[in-house]
């Protein structure tokens, strides 16, 4: 398994998130919490088939302690949980980046730019991301 591999696994999974966040509302309100506003059933689907093909193409390689950090992330946009969703997908692009560093693995430099662009979109999903936002809560 190459990393490209692992970084269409990521942008995969990355796009799916990307469409949740975009219906989410704006403000949540609490009444919503304990079930969350979940996504469709079809792209819980597809989130799991991208989860379960990366899963079956690890076994064996250096990628394969990236699973639970998929897993996780599955489970977390089974229910709804976008953060839940977006932590564990962060964490993967830190391993990557531990990886490379540590010699385990190489990223050449067309896969280099899309780990930092990958980064880049799940923190633009994060909640409190919003640069419309900035300066709000500071006070006068």
């Amino acid at each position: 398994m190459q990393t490209a591999a692992v970084l269409d696994t990521l942008g995969g999974l990355i796009a799916h998130l990307k469409v949740y966040a975009a219906k989410l509302p704006p403000i949540v309100h609490l009444s919503a919490v304990p079930t969350g506003v979940k996504p469709k059933f079809e792209a819980v689907e597809e989130y799991e088939d991208i989860v379960s093909r990366f899963r079956s193409q690890s076994t064996g390689t250096a990628y394969k302690s990236l699973n639970e950090l998929f897993v996780e992330s599955l489970e977390a946009f089974e229910v709804g949980r976008l953060l839940g969703s977006v932590q564990p997908l962060l964490t993967v692009l830190d391993y990557l980046e531990r990886m490379q560093r540590d010699k385990e693995i190489e990223i050449g430099r067309i896969d280099d730019k899309r780990t930092s662009e990958y980064r880049a979109t799940l923190n633009k999903i994060l909640p409190g991301n919003k640069p419309e936002l900035d300066g709000a809560g500071r006070g006068l």
